[in-house]
């Protein structure tokens, strides 16, 4: 153990300076990003002709599916679908 108590460590967290902006609303939509992924994949094991649209082209089914087809919402999704292959 280091030796630090909890009042240590929160004085030693307060001497660190303010994250930024986007650091924050980044990871105060990582819960929903990920929800909307889970729901993505989710769909995909369940319906062939779904996950057939995805895999041809990925960003053109969500968009049809009216997702913001966004980089990260992208990559995510590539990634999950991977595991199916």
């Amino acid at each position: 153990m280091t030796g630090y108590d909890e009042e240590r460590l929160g004085e030693l967290l307060r001497l660190l300076p303010a994250p930024p902006q986007a650091w924050v609303r980044a990871a105060q939509e990582l819960p929903q990003a990920r929800a909307e992924v889970d729901r993505i994949v989710a769909r995909a094991e369940q319906d062939a002709a779904f996950r057939a649209r995805l895999v041809a082209d990925l960003e053109a089914a969500l968009r049809a599916e009216g997702y913001e087809a966004g980089s990260s919402l992208l990559a995510a999704v590539r990634i999950r679908l991977k595991a199916y292959d």
